[in-house]
């Protein structure tokens, strides 16, 4: 039964997004091109609604045959508040105050759960800034054709697996559900998209990354390194840009296309091409930290490489972008 609830979550995400993409479709939001936008042409963002609508099917199949871990009634609180200020924000496009209001409540009922970091007052902070940031960070990174979705499939994919070696069944399947649902979404976003998945699909993905990432620390599956190297091509790319835009003075809660990612594909890469090798970053990212997790003698000297291919990455981005750029002029 857990497994076809995986496979349940992957129909019917696939078949609402089929239908999400058609004029006849009852919902249409659709998605302008803006500043902060690579995409030239309006294209409907109701995604992540079937994707959100595939991860609850799961849910109820397995809380219908008694599988409903307790760590779950607060986890679909938070994605449910997540979810709902965002798919206004998707329809009105709200201000930035009543979303982080509402992300920072859904942050407080996830460590309301338990789930938070056990570092005394230190860690509640920690906790509660990272699930924000984490919440906020898939939203950023949702600007490229495939790339959200992509990180979606890889990150939880690699989440379950973590569980399911170690022996939390349960869990793992949970994580599948939300990676599968994601993959029933990107053959129609990968480039050139037909749909997206709106800020009702990557802040949810965000708060259910930061969510399971947690439960999977509580309980001893894998330490806060894991899900960080899993997530790393998001989380850094992230960071890294607020940390350069901070420093610029620049006002961060502004649209932008600065982001690696988005300097990549202006500076002639394309979509396709960008997106091809962040998935191998990804994959990189997410087997090396499973390898680090079965070998923990090289756990350090693996992450310490890692640290240092992030720094060459961003060194060579820079500098293809800055010749990019000065061939333009």
């Amino acid at each position: 039964m857990l497994l076809a609830a995986v496979f349940f979550a992957l129909v019917v995400s696939m078949l609402l997004n089929r239908w999400f993409i058609s004029e006849r479709a009852p919902l249409r939001i659709l998605d302008a091109p803006n500043q902060r936008s690579l995409h030239q042409h309006p294209t409907p963002r109701t995604g992540g609604i079937a994707i959100l609508a595939g991860v609850a099917a799961g849910w109820v199949l397995l809380a219908s045959t008694g599988v409903w871990p307790h760590q779950l009634n607060w986890i679909a609180l938070a994605a449910a508040a997540v979810a709902a200020i965002s798919l206004l924000d998707d329809v009105y496009d709200l201000p930035p105050a009543p979303k982080f209001a509402m992300h920072g409540l859904a942050a407080a009922l996830l460590m309301g759960g338990g789930m938070y970091l056990p570092w005394g007052v230190f860690g509640l902070v920690f906790t509660w800034l990272a699930i924000v940031w984490m919440t906020n960070l898939f939203n950023f990174m949702d600007g490229m054709d495939g790339f959200a979705g992509g990180m979606a499939l890889a990150g939880f994919t690699f989440l379950g697996l973590a569980g399911w070696l170690t022996g939390a069944q349960s869990y793992a399947v949970f994580c599948w559900l939300a990676a599968v649902s994601s993959l029933g979404f990107l053959p129609f976003n990968f480039p050139p998209a037909r749909i997206f998945m709106g800020d009702a699909g990557s802040a949810t993905l965000g708060i259910l990354a930061a969510a399971l990432s947690l439960w999977g620390i509580n309980d001893g599956i894998f330490h806060l390194w894991f899900p960080l190297l899993v997530f790393s091509p998001f989380v850094v790319d992230a960071t890294l840009t607020l940390l350069r835009r901070s420093l610029r003075r620049e006002k961060i809660w502004q649209a932008h296309r600065t982001h690696y990612y988005q300097r990549l594909v202006q500076a002639g890469w394309g979509h396709r091409k960008t997106v091809l090798a962040e998935y191998l970053l990804m994959l990189m990212a997410g087997g090396s930290a499973l390898v680090l997790l079965l070998m923990p003698d090289f756990r350090l000297a693996g992450l310490i490489v890692w640290f240092a291919v992030y720094i060459l990455l961003a060194y060579v981005v820079d500098r293809h972008c800055a010749t990019h750029k000065e061939g333009a002029e």
